[in-house]
């Protein structure tokens, strides 16, 4: 009788100690989280010694821009027949970009620091279908440009140009001249679509550090010394939000939007979540820009500020391309995506050969929700000028309409590499992991424990009682 009264002791015992490990592995599912936002939020903050400060002062992954160039197949049909022109995609021609680490970083009492991006272009063949000296068929930038910018009583003196150059409406230029620069005989300077880009910089920028409020890590305070815009004209179009891109703040909420700025299209913009992806075993949520992003005011009101040249954009109710000629110097030049994406079917239809797809052309970022960082992202943007008819340009006479004509685009993209990866799962991702671990398998033992003790302890205290 009395090992019996030990066992059923013994199994109340185990019970209790059951319990007691469950407990514990509920206790620590409060403090663990407590512990993981801790650990997150150190990391997160932008200063010397931090996981974040290493991947932001350069970026550790390898950026690329890729160009497609939009090669002209009937040049002399449009100029002498007025014929819409067709275009071929010819690409990509790759770029190793932003391999220059930030530059006159400078820290404030405020919790911000400022800093300039240097800005630079290594030609990479091995990721291109040719070499930059391949030549293509391509719209006049000067010709195309003096259209757009000088008064039509005065297109007497661009035909009087045109004829001296020999120039025409489109131009054979190599890769690496239209890019980045060539020299002009009518503008007597060097143009290109991205000229100047080596040895400039962006910004600077003065963003917090989240040292006082993780909430506020990234957020831009300032650009070229300004915290809003000069080029809308409007308080809503002239706002800087959000970061950079290249984080945001930590424990992402999938229903709220990402803000971020960009310089290449001079307005912040914003992203949604559209899922969930695998990233090297580590899972991201995805963002990508809504359709309305860049729709006509007609469809989305908040736009209308952004709408500038009532001619190009067909009274503002053109859909899918974006005047910003006032903050480049007041080059004729629109942005817009890729083959004119969530664009108004005008836009495809003045130019033949486009094929818009939300698979190759739209613009994503890949965040890791717990610490906010940006593990991969594609940003895709297109480049465009414009022209229409003239009585005086002869080059332009037969011209029919109004054209919104693309030059480039590209795609900027960066993706973190095995060995990053592998840290990032080991440094953060790997303790986060281990700490459930713990507090599952504690739930999980605690609590079988617990039953399994209890239900022997009946059973056997059962037996006693049926025996006696």
């Amino acid at each position: 009788m009395g090992c019996r009264c030990d066992t059923v002791s013994g199994l109340i015992a185990g019970s209790v100690l059951g319990a007691l490990l469950a407990a514990l592995g509920g206790i620590l599912i409060p403090v663990g989280d407590n512990i993981i936002r801790s650990t997150v939020t150190k990391e997160a903050v932008i200063e010397p010694g931090t996981l974040a400060y290493e991947n932001w002062i350069a970026s550790g992954a390898p950026v690329y821009r890729q160009f497609w160039l939009y090669d002209v197949q009937n040049a002399a049909g449009v100029v002498e027949n007025g014929e819409t022109p067709r275009v071929s995609e010819k690409g990509p021609y790759t770029y190793r970009t932003r391999y220059l680490a930030k530059t006159n970083i400078t820290a404030y009492e405020n919790h911000t620091v400022s800093f300039s991006l240097p800005a630079g272009a290594i030609f990479d063949p091995s990721m291109s279908v040719g070499p930059e000296e391949d030549v293509v068929t391509v719209l006049n930038l000067v010709v195309a440009g003096a259209y757009s910018t000088i008064p039509k009583f005065l297109h007497f003196l661009v035909e009087a140009e045109i004829k001296k150059s020999g120039a025409s409406l489109f131009q054979n230029r190599t890769v690496k001249e239209l890019l980045w620069g060539y020299f002009d005989p009518i503008r007597k300077d060097y143009v290109g679509v991205f000229y100047p880009y080596n040895d400039t910089a962006d910004g600077p920028y003065n963003i917090f550090t989240g040292k006082d409020d993780i909430s506020k890590v990234s957020l831009i305070n300032s650009w070229r010394e300004s915290s809003v815009l000069s080029f809308w004209k409007d308080p809503y179009c002239d706002m800087i939000n959000g970061t950079d891109a290249s984080s945001f703040a930590p424990f992402l909420d999938k229903k709220k939007p990402l803000y971020f700025f960009s310089s290449d299209i001079c307005r912040s913009v914003s992203a949604e979540y559209s899922g969930s992806h695998d990233l090297k075993g580590i899972e991201v949520y995805r963002y990508m820009l809504p359709a309305k992003t860049l729709a006509s005011p007609r469809d989305n009101p908040d736009n209308m500020c952004f709408c500038h040249e009532t001619l190009v954009t067909k009274n503002c109710t053109l859909a899918g391309v974006l005047d910003v000629r006032s903050c480049r110097d007041n080059a004729p030049v629109y942005i817009s995506l890729p083959h004119f994406l969530h664009g108004s079917p005008y836009l495809t239809q003045a130019v033949l050969g486009l094929s818009p797809s939300e698979e190759h052309h739209s613009t994503y970022l890949d965040v890791e929700p717990t610490t906010g960082f940006t593990l991969r992202f594609a940003k895709r943007l297109q480049v465009n000028m414009m022209y229409g008819p003239s009585l005086v340009i002869t080059v332009l006479k037969k011209v029919k309409d109004y054209t919104i004509f693309p030059l480039a685009w590209l795609n900027e993209t960066a993706a973190l590499d095995d060995e990053t990866a592998d840290r990032f799962k080991k440094d953060l991702v790997g303790r986060i992991d281990m700490l459930e671990t713990v507090q599952i398998a504690l739930l999980s033992l605690g609590s079988a424990v617990c039953v399994l003790c209890a239900v022997a302890a009946c059973v056997v205290h059962r037996r006693r009682s049926t025996i006696a």
